[in-house]
C-alpha cells in the first residue's frame, strides 16, 4: 500500500457551480458533493451542465461512500446521474438527505438509493477514511463540514459556510469542533472560495427579516417572493412575515412545494397550517392577504418569474399592484437575464425589490474576514482554495499569505488537476478530464464547441433553406427552388430578397458544373451579405426524381 492520499477535484474548481470532489486512497474512494452548475449564457438550449466523472466509471466498485455537504442545487443537482454510474451509499443529514431524495423521485431513482443519515458533531469510518461531520452555517439549515483522515493525513473540507453568529435556525459554525481538528494537526485544509473577494464580514441572515417585514406592510397587493427551492432558511423567514401580517402563503411549482414539503415534515420549516394554502386557495382570495413563494430569481425563461414577466404564465398573471421579491444575488453570468426580467416586470407596473435596493438576501457564503478566520482557527500545513472561479481561488490564496501561510504551502488547483498528500507533503499528481458535460433534455454528453458556436450563431443570424427538385437524367429544375427562411429577415423583407436569390440559384443550376450545391451556398452567402450585411446560416437542400 502506498498511503498517498489523492485530493481529485471534478468539478467547482475554476467556476460557481457544479462542485464535486473525489478522495482516493489505497484503491478505495470517497467522494463529496455531486453539484451542477447553470449554462452560461453561449449555451443554447443547455438546461444544465454537471462534473465530468469519468474517472469514476471503472473505478465504481471502489466508491465506499458519496457524501452530500448541503442540500444545494449546486452540490446535490447531479446526484441523479452519478447514482447511476456509481450505486454507492450517500451520507449526509436529514434535511440534505430529504431533499436527495425528492430530486432522486422525480427521477423514479427514489427506491433504489442508499441513504444513510448523519449527525453534526458524530464520527464515521467509511473504508479507510474516519470522517468527523461538523456543523457549518449557511444559507440552508442542516449543512456539515468535513474532517478526514487517513493514514497520509487530515484533511479539512469546510464546504460552504459562514460564520453568522445569530442565524436563522440559532445554530452558528461549530468553532469548537474547528479548534479541536486543528489540535490534531491539520495538514490540509480545503476552504470555500465563493466571496474571496468580497472585503469585510457576510451580513447575518437575521438582516433579512426587517425588510421582508417592511415589505410584506407595504405591499398594497399580493407579493411574489423569487428564490432558489432550497434555501430553506428563506422559506422561513418569509413564512413568518406572512403569519405576522395575517397573510396566507402558497409554495408555487414542483421543486418549490416538494422542497417546503420535506422541509416541514423533517421539522426544518415550520408554518401553521392555517397561513399555507395551495396555490388555487391563494388564487382566489383578495390580493391583499396573499404571499407567494416561486423560483425564478436569476431570470431563467421557464421559472415562473420569467413566464411571469413575459405574460406566458399559464396559472396567474403578474398584476399591476404586485410587489415582486427577488431574494438572491445573480449567480455570475446570469445579470444581464435578472435586469431584463426586472425591467419587463416593472413595465407590467409591478413593485420589484431585489437586494440592490433593500436587504432581502445576503449571501451564504464567508467574506475575506472570515476566510481568514477560518485559516486562523484551523491553522493547516497546507492550504487549497475551493469552489470559485479562478480569480477567487487565487484571491483566497492572498489572503493566506497576508495571514502568514508560505507560497509553497498553498496550491491552486482546477478541475482534473490531482494534488498527492504523501508523508505530509502535498504535490500534483496527474491530470484527468474535468470538463463540462451538459444535460440537454435526456440527453447527456461533451459540450460540443462546434454545435455551441452553430447554435449561437442561428440565433444571432437566422437560416436561410433552399430546397430544389432536380431531374436525376437531366440535372435539369423541375420546379422553381423553394426558399424557407426564419429568423433572419421580415415577410415584407423577403419578398424582395427572395426573388432576387431564386434567380441566381437558377442561374447555378444552369451553368452547372461538379459541385453545385457548394456553388449554390456560396453564391447565396455572397449576395446576401452584400445586401444585407448579415451571414445567417444557409442549407441547400437537392431531390433527384
Amino acid at each position: 500500500m502506498s498511503n498517498i492520499l489523492k485530493i481529485i477535484p471534478l468539478g467547482g474548481l475554476g467556476e460557481v457551480g457544479k462542485n464535486m470532489m473525489a478522495y482516493e486512497f489505497n484503491n478505495h474512494i470517497l467522494v463529496v458533493d455531486a453539484g451542477l452548475m447553470f449554462p452560461e449564457n453561449d449555451m443554447i438550449g443547455v438546461d444544465y451542465i454537471i462534473p465530468d466523472f469519468e474517472y469514476l466509471y471503472d473505478k465504481s466498485h471502489q466508491v465506499d461512500g458519496i457524501i452530500i455537504t448541503h442540500g444545494h442545487e449546486d452540490h446535490i443537482g447531479a446526484i441523479q446521474h452519478v447514482l447511476s454510474r456509481i450505486p454507492a451509499p450517500v451520507y449526509g443529514t436529514n434535511l440534505t438527505l430529504g431533499l436527495v431524495e425528492v430530486k432522486l423521485a422525480r427521477n423514479g431513482m427514489a427506491s433504489k438509493a442508499d441513504l444513510r443519515p448523519v449527525q453534526a458533531g458524530s464520527s464515521l469510518q467509511i473504508g479507510p477514511f474516519k470522517v468527523d461531520f461538523f456543523h457549518v452555517c449557511h444559507s440552508i439549515p442542516d449543512a456539515i463540514g468535513l474532517g478526514i483522515t487517513t493514514k497520509a493525513g487530515l484533511v479539512v473540507h469546510t464546504g460552504d459556510y459562514k460564520f453568522d453568529h445569530t442565524p436563522v435556525d440559532n445554530w452558528p459554525t461549530d468553532y469548537a469542533k474547528l479548534t479541536e481538528l486543528s489540535t490534531r494537526g491539520v495538514d490540509l485544509l480545503l476552504s470555500d472560495s465563493t466571496n474571496a473577494e468580497r472585503p469585510g464580514w457576510t451580513p447575518s441572515e437575521r438582516v433579512i427579516g426587517p425588510a421582508f417585514e417592511q415589505a410584506i406592510q407595504n405591499a398594497p397587493g399580493r407579493v411574489i417572493v423569487a428564490t432558489f427551492a432550497s434555501l430553506i432558511s428563506r422559506m422561513q423567514q418569509v413564512a413568518d412575515a406572512a403569519v405576522k401580517y395575517r397573510r396566507k402563503l402558497a409554495f408555487v411549482g414542483t421543486s418549490m412545494v416538494d422542497n417546503a414539503k420535506i422541509a416541514r415534515k423533517l421539522g426544518y420549516l415550520t408554518v401553521p397550517d392555517d397561513t399555507l394554502v395551495p396555490i388555487e386557495t391563494a388564487l382566489s382570495l383578495p390580493a391583499a392577504q396573499v404571499v407567494l413563494m416561486c423560483t425564478g430569481s436569476q431570470g431563467e425563461p421557464s421559472s415562473i418569474i420569467g413566464r411571469l414577466s413575459a405574460g406566458t404564465n399559464r396559472q396567474f398573471d403578474l398584476l399591476p399592484n404586485d410587489t415582486v421579491i427577488l431574494s438572491s444575488h445573480p449567480i455570475p453570468g446570469n445579470e444581464e437575464a435578472v435586469s431584463k426580467t426586472i425591467n419587463r416586470m416593472l413595465r407590467v407596473g409591478a413593485n420589484v425589490i431585489y437586494d440592490n435596493i433593500a436587504p432581502v438576501h445576503v449571501s451564504g457564503h464567508a467574506s475575506q474576514e472570515e476566510q481568514k478566520l477560518m485559516l486562523n482557527l484551523v491553522r493547516p500545513k497546507y492550504f487549497m482554495p475551493i469552489h470559485g472561479e479562478l480569480r477567487q481561488l487565487r484571491r483566497h490564496a492572498a489572503l493566506a499569505e497576508e495571514i502568514g501561510l508560505a507560497p509553497d504551502k498553498i496550491i491552486i488547483a482546477e478541475n482534473g488537476q490531482v494534488v498527492e498528500l504523501h508523508d505530509g507533503k502535498l504535490k500534483l499528481g496527474e491530470r484527468i478530464p474535468g470538463g463540462y458535460v451538459i444535460v440537454e433534455g435526456g440527453t447527456i454528453g461533451d459540450a460540443d464547441p462546434d454545435v455551441m458556436r452553430e447554435r449561437e450563431q442561428l440565433a444571432r443570424s437566422g437560416i436561410f433553406v433552399v430546397n430544389l427538385s432536380i431531374d436525376k437524367f437531366s440535372n435539369r429544375l423541375l420546379d422553381d427552388p423553394e426558399i424557407l427562411t426564419r429568423g433572419f429577415v421580415s415577410a415584407d423583407d423577403a419578398g424582395v430578397l427572395v426573388p432576387a436569390v431564386k434567380k441566381r440559384v437558377v442561374d447555378v443550376i444552369h451553368t452547372g458544373g461538379m459541385s453545385v450545391e457548394r456553388d449554390i451556398v456560396d453564391v447565396v452567402r455572397t449576395f446576401i451579405y452584400n445586401e444585407t450585411k448579415r451571414r445567417p446560416m444557409v442549407f441547400v437542400t437537392m431531390t433527384k426524381v
